[in-house]
């Protein structure tokens, strides 16, 4: 059997005809920039995160930057982020002139963890970014209140996360801004890059829809310095398809997480670490990341059977070569290093069959029943 780690077929089939609809009314009326369909998402969007406004660019990691310039973050200022995350989440603080300072992760949820922030907090301070990794939302009430008492914007990066919920509440409610990314591995994929910003800020939003056009207002005057960052008319017309099957496919993941989650625990126990969800949170896996010991032994067995897996993400940003000078090293920070050597992603999509779950597990069981000197924790991921 072949279990790959992601397949969008199935998907593309049964909205294939909506979706060329979409795009022979976009080619046939000739608006490719900044048209309805994007016009349309940004509402849509926004609406689905109780947010006031939706401002549409070119993709996620666009989406951070501009976040961060719309918030005023500038050169020399410092930004809080999580180290256990894609590279764009401290990528964007860089491009920004600003400076990432990288804070250790809850080791249960791999969010940044609330109570390591307020030792980082400087003069110099000026935002924080929770990442909301793998589809659940970080604890955002105490970073909130972080934020409040030091007068710093929240960016959320929900790049994999739309859809989630903490305590009731949607991504961007607690935050200054939030951002998404509409990869095409994203739980909302196009078919190319995009991305969007929300906020329920009048003065942010308008400072961000200038940035993402040359900085230019009106049209070939410009105040501020800006780049060319939009969200395309013909992605935004293959997302405004795919958006109102949102919250089935997100559904369908969490069925597939629970499934995963039995399978695991009855035939492995507590050898293999299943993903931990706060009861007040709405997960809406992204990924489904497991903890083992033996991790690469285990990938490349999987490999050889037909089964697609990934690390997300083998090397923390505080310890990237691009970052070096900022003075990090080795035992920084030990949760993120820790969770590092030890995560895996099994395949997590709407689609993903029953049975093709039950072979995942099974494989799993089966390297570590062939391997037993494996089967042991050699490290306290746990």
């Amino acid at each position: 059997m072949k279990v790959p780690m992601l397949d969008l077929s199935e998907q593309y089939q049964s909205l294939k005809e909506e979706i060329f609809a979409s795009l022979e009314e976009i080619m046939s009326g000739s608006r490719f920039i900044l048209g309805d369909n994007v016009k349309k998402l940004e509402q849509d969007v926004a609406d689905y995160s109780s947010a006031k406004y939706g401002v549409g660019v070119a993709n996620g990691s666009d989406a951070l930057h501009i976040s961060l310039l719309g918030c005023g973050v500038k050169a020399g200022d410092e930004v809080i982020v999580p180290a256990f995350t894609f590279f764009a989440t401290a990528g964007a603080v860089a491009r920004a002139g600003a400076v990432p300072v990288f804070v250790d992760i809850d080791p249960k949820t791999y969010n940044i963890d609330p109570a390591k922030i307020e030792a980082a907090v400087t003069e110099k301070t000026k935002a924080i970014i929770p990442v909301h990794l793998y589809g659940q939302m970080a604890d955002m009430e105490p970073i909130a209140e972080i934020a409040k008492k030091h007068n710093l914007a929240i960016i959320e990066d929900a790049a994999q996360a739309i859809g989630s919920k903490y305590k009731g509440k949607n991504v961007g409610e607690l935050g200054t801004t939030a951002t998404y990314s509409f990869f095409p591995t994203k739980n909302l994929g196009g078919y190319g890059d995009g991305g969007m910003i929300i906020t329920n800020d009048d003065a942010i939003a308008e400072t961000m829809r200038v940035i993402r056009v040359h900085g230019s207002k009106p049209k070939y005057y410009h105040h501020i310095l800006g780049y060319n960052s939009r969200l395309d008319e013909l992605q935004a017309g293959i997302l405004n398809v795919k958006f109102p099957h949102l919250n089935t496919w997100s559904e369908a993941r969490r069925e597939k997480a629970a499934v995963y989650t039995e399978l695991l625990n009855e035939k492995l126990g507590d050898l293999v670490v299943t993903p931990f969800v706060e009861e007040h949170n709405y997960h809406v896996f992204h990924q489904y990341t497991i903890q083992v010991p033996d991790r690469s032994g285990l990938q490349e067995f999987l490999k050889e059977k037909g089964i697609g897996s990934m690390i997300y993400y083998p090397k923390p940003l505080h310890l990237q070569p691009v970052f070096s000078e900022l003075g990090y090293k080795e035992g920084d920070l030990p949760e993120t290093e820790k969770a590092a050597e030890t995560v895996l992603s099994l395949p997590m999509f709407p689609e993903l069959k029953r049975e093709q779950q039950e072979y995942v597990v099974e494989q799993i069981a089966a390297y570590f029943s062939n391997h037993p000197a494996k089967a042991k924790k050699e490290t306290s991921y746990a």
